[in-house]
């Protein structure tokens, strides 16, 4: 519970603010002081109200007005009386799909697909720790060819996350219990003659906001550290049934923001001075220091793109509506998405098959097939590149990659933004505290991020792609419309704001913003939220115009599209196309059309296995 200062504090500022708008926040405590009129809501308040709608009302519509608040009042009472659990979604859902645009099915998930076959030369290394940042491809030929059981190569993870835990904070709670179990249950089935496919016997990590069936899920908050589910996310359970190893919970910022939660902040290992961006912090630092085989985040606006960035990892944010949501801890229900944050783009491809696809339980699932094929040549698809992030013009003051008019800069989310975002890391850009994207905070200049960029075209031009260079269209609205986030934050918190336990968030600087967050979403009307979601629509068709001429964006680190194509839903990719000083990786993201991740996918793999980046890792000590 709340300290009584505290709560004492509360009371006095709801006393103090007029009741119209206190009315928002906590209805019970102005009943306590009823007006003349039979309740607490009086002509006064309307007034002050009408400065926060921007309205203008006569005396006798005042008076009607606040009989009218009076009631509803009692209905809101009511209606906080409900119990809502967290695994339910409002009655209205967002689709990212335009009017005759909907995808085609059917999703198939976890058939047979192609992937790259280890040869018939491979063996077990002496170490068995060699293979620890190996591709799950590589690592699945182990286990098929029983080279290496499920249970020794669980304990090797296992023993990597104990090892470096005290310097990267990267876990919440380690679930060795079932991860032993489920790798015998794995070893046993192998032994049988009972293979799934690539994902099974191999180790992951689960970001800490995914239900897990009688297992802590903290959503790294103070409120909610000993928060345990009956059940299990849909996510938890596809990797069961693909005999995937849960062997961690990992961090996240608290309720998804940044990288500090209540255990401290985690860290990056390219540089453990350095946060590891949020606020899948947990699974980018687990992911590159190979303490895992692949890990699942979330993404509201950057989420899985800002650390993903920071730990030079693989991180794709599918689609909206493209992975079931449930289970996983409900932050914006119109721009929460789930994806697998990996060392190679195939294994992104792996684990996305796997997990992805309708489940009966999340509404906005949609049944779209996902069609890979890792042989498409290039030359079949239009690939834009977004001009002055790749030839940055040093001149403007802005740096390099600095956005077209009327777009935020990267490294700086758009008015309102929030949630799921970077914070205090190297990481995209992606909510309140977002550092600097693609190595743009570590002091790397104009001319060498032209030179790394310049190099990045020229290897996609080589493997022969078709490039045009292109202008962001402005995408202000994104900016102007970024309170949704908030507002629907503080719905899907309101009881714990209500009860006053919103203010046990202490963990650093992202924490302490989602108090005044929450209350602050209570003074949003309903009338310009709606307004906002059909505006969103016009931001849908911009973007969907502008995607429908190309097949790919490319773009250098962050831009203006990130926290619009997270209002919009689209899919995007982030893979390392540098290492900066030795310690920062430098990243390109690929941007595409809604559904199609099998397109950005083979666009970026083309190039990650063209390139030289692909296979480095930080060195841990």
């Amino acid at each position: 519970m709340a300290d009584h200062s505290k709560r004492d504090s509360r009371r006095k500022f709801l006393k103090a603010v007029p009741a119209a708008m206190a009315g928002a926040v906590g209805a019970k405590v102005l009943a306590q002081a009823p007006q003349p009129n039979g309740g607490p809501v009086n002509v006064e308040a309307i007034e002050c109200a009408e400065k926060l709608v921007g309205i203008d009302l006569h005396s006798d519509e005042e008076t009607a007005i606040a009989g009218s608040l009076n009631n509803r009042l009692r209905t809101y009472q009511q209606l906080r009386q409900i119990a809502i659990g967290p695994e339910i979604d409002p009655a209205i859902m967002f689709k990212p799909s335009l009017p005759g645009k909907e995808p085609k099915g059917p999703a198939t998930p976890g058939a047979a697909i192609r992937y790259t076959k280890a040869p018939l030369t491979l063996k077990r290394p002496a170490n068995l720790e060699e293979v620890a940042f190996w591709p799950v491809a590589k690592l699945a030929a182990l286990i098929e060819r029983r080279l290496v059981t499920s249970t020794e190569l669980t304990r090797m993870y296992l023993d990597r996350l104990k090892r470096y835990q005290p310097t990267l904070n990267f876990y919440v709670t380690l679930t060795e219990d079932l991860a032993v179990k489920q790798a015998a249950d794995a070893d046993r089935e192998i032994k049988a003659g009972k293979y799934r496919g690539p994902l099974h016997g191999l180790p992951w990590g689960a970001k800490d906001l995914f239900a897990t069936k009688g297992i802590v899920t903290s959503w790294g908050g103070e409120p909610y550290i000993e928060q345990v589910f009956d059940y299990d996310a849909t996510i938890v359970e596809r990797l069961r049934d693909a005999g995937a190893v849960l062997v961690a919970k990992l961090t996240l910022g608290a309720l998804a923001q940044g990288d500090r939660w209540f255990g401290g902040r985690t860290n990056s290992p390219w540089n453990p001075q350095r946060g590891s961006s949020g606020s899948s912090a947990g699974p980018g630092s687990a992911t590159a220091a190979g303490c895992v085989a692949f890990s699942i985040g979330t993404e509201t606006r950057g989420s899985i793109i800002s650390p993903s960035t920071a730990n030079g990892v693989v991180g794709l944010r599918p689609t909206y509506g493209r992975i079931s949501r449930y289970g996983a801890m409900a932050l914006s229900n119109t721009m929460d998405k789930v994806g697998p944050m990996c060392r190679y783009v195939e294994d992104c491809v792996l684990v996305l098959n796997a997990i992805y696809g309708p489940d009966k339980r999340d509404g906005t699932v949609a049944d779209a097939a996902f069609r890979w094929n890792p042989d498409a040549p290039l030359a079949g698809y239009k690939i834009a590149f977004v001009r002055n992030g790749f030839d940055p013009a040093p001149a403007d003051g802005r740096g390099a990659g600095a956005p077209a008019a009327g777009t935020p800069p990267a490294g700086a989310p758009p008015a309102g933004a929030g949630g799921r975002g970077a914070a205090g890391g190297a990481g995209a850009a992606g909510g309140r505290g977002g550092g600097a994207a693609g190595g743009r905070g570590g002091g790397m200049s104009v001319e060498d991020r032209r030179k790394v960029y310049q190099e990045v075209l020229s290897v996609y031009r080589k493997l022969g792609a078709d490039l045009t260079p292109v202008d962001l269209p402005d995408l202000s609205i994104a900016g102007t419309i970024g309170f949704i986030l908030e507002t629907e934050s503080a719905a899907s918190f309101d009881d714990l704001t209500r009860s006053g336990d919103v203010d046990l968030l202490r963990t650093g600087t992202s924490a302490s913003t989602w108090p005044n967050t929450f209350k602050s979403g209570r003074f949003v009307p309903a009338v310009e939220y709606l307004r906002a979601q059909r505006a969103r629509v016009l931001l849908m068709r911009q973007m969907d115009e502008f995607m429908s001429k190309y097949d790919a964006l490319l773009s250098a680190g962050s831009d203006g599209t990130l926290g619009a194509t997270n209002l919009t839903g689209h899919p995007a990719i982030a893979l390392k196309c540098s290492i900066y000083n030795s310690d920062t990786p430098v990243m390109l993201m690929v941007t595409g059309r809604l559904y199609e991740e099998a397109t950005i996918c083979r666009v970026a793999m083309a190039y990650e296995q063209a390139s030289d980046w692909k296979d480095r890792h930080p060195t841990l000590t």
